[in-house]
């Protein structure tokens, strides 16, 4: 199977240089949200978006881009093709742990967990996953979930925390860190049972190590545990967040159904007015339900005062 999808981080002049390069090649632009620019040429789409900025490229001749233009003319050296000598970490046997819903107001707090070793590594990559922030389609996010769970040697788990435990939750750890540790820790006990020859994990950091190396040792594992920022370059870390993403949508998708409110994602003005509407349909009492209440939003929504989304620093939290 020829590679589809490729993404890449870049610098800015090589954004710029990599523009007039479209440019010459007489490919097509048109303007696309979030980014730099966004440029076609037949079946081929190349966007370069504003966040890194990094650049996405789709198609069917995506792979020869790749190899004669962006790798020679822009990156300045070949990776395509050489990943498993660059980063063979990734293709060994792991868990890759990652979360969906941490930033988001409504909806429940995710976490998945995917182990993969170099076959399974190759399959998804070959099928195009990758992050699921570079994801914007909700029918994509299924299409690649499911692709995830059926690829030979994949092995899964998903652990939803719906609102109402997520609010009881939260208030007995009383930091969101750790309960992101407890959730992430669940994970891998989970996929432990299921292999337990696997010898490593790795996670998104979200705290200090100690943290999650803390909650594993409370359950009595024992896995050598492995945090970076910018976790979602590994394959199998990736995979895990569409399958939290999949599991997160879907529960919006039916809860908004349910409720009569469409939820909003994120902690916008949009969603202080849906919780406003829920509120007035049905009661302060059915926030708790639909909703994490120690979000700053919980007050705007109520007309309260409160002071931040999580009181306690100490692991490193960052407000939701």
């Amino acid at each position: 199977m020829s590679l589809t999808s490729y993404t890449a981080p870049l610098t800015a002049a090589q954004a710029q240089t990599l523009r007039e390069v479209l440019e010459r090649q007489g490919f097509d632009f048109e303007p696309k949200q979030y980014a730099l620019y966004s440029a076609r040429k037949g079946k081929l789409n190349v966007t370069v978006y504003e966040k890194g900025p990094k650049v996405l490229v789709q198609g069917k001749e995506t792979e020869d881009f790749i190899t004669f233009t962006l790798e020679p003319e822009i990156l300045g050296e070949a990776k395509l093709g050489y990943e498993e000598v660059n980063d063979p970490e990734m293709f060994a046997p792991h868990f890759g742990i990652d979360e969906s819903g941490k930033g988001d107001f409504f909806g429940p707090l995710v976490i998945a967990g995917v182990y993969t070793d170099g076959s399974v590594a190759r399959k998804l990559m070959e099928a195009g996953v990758m992050d699921s922030k570079r994801i914007s389609s909700a029918a994509k996010i299924r299409k690649l979930a499911e692709i995830i769970r059926n690829t030979p040697g994949c092995q899964s788990e998903v652990v939803a925390i719906g609102p109402e435990k997520y609010n009881e939750m939260h208030a007995s750890f009383g930091n969101l860190n750790r309960l992101l540790a407890w959730g992430h820790a669940r994970v891998i006990e989970l996929l432990l049972a299921k292999r337990p020859d696997c010898p490593r994990a790795l996670s998104d950091q979200f705290a200090r190590p100690e943290v999650l190396q803390r909650a594993l040792k409370q359950k009595g594992l024992s896995i050598q545990l492995d945090q970076r920022t910018k976790g979602e370059s590994d394959i199998a870390v990736a995979a895990a967040s569409i399958l939290a993403r999949e599991r997160f949508v879907t529960w919006m998708d039916k809860t908004s159904e349910a409720c009569g409110v469409t939820l909003p994602l994120g902690a916008s003005a949009a969603v202080i007015a849906a919780g406003k509407a829920l509120v007035a349909a049905c009661g302060a009492e059915a926030l708790g339900k639909v909703a994490k209440l120690h979000f700053r939003t919980t007050g705007a929504v109520l007309g309260l005062s409160m002071a931040s989304d999580d009181e306690s620093a100490e692991d490193g939290t960052e407000s939701a």
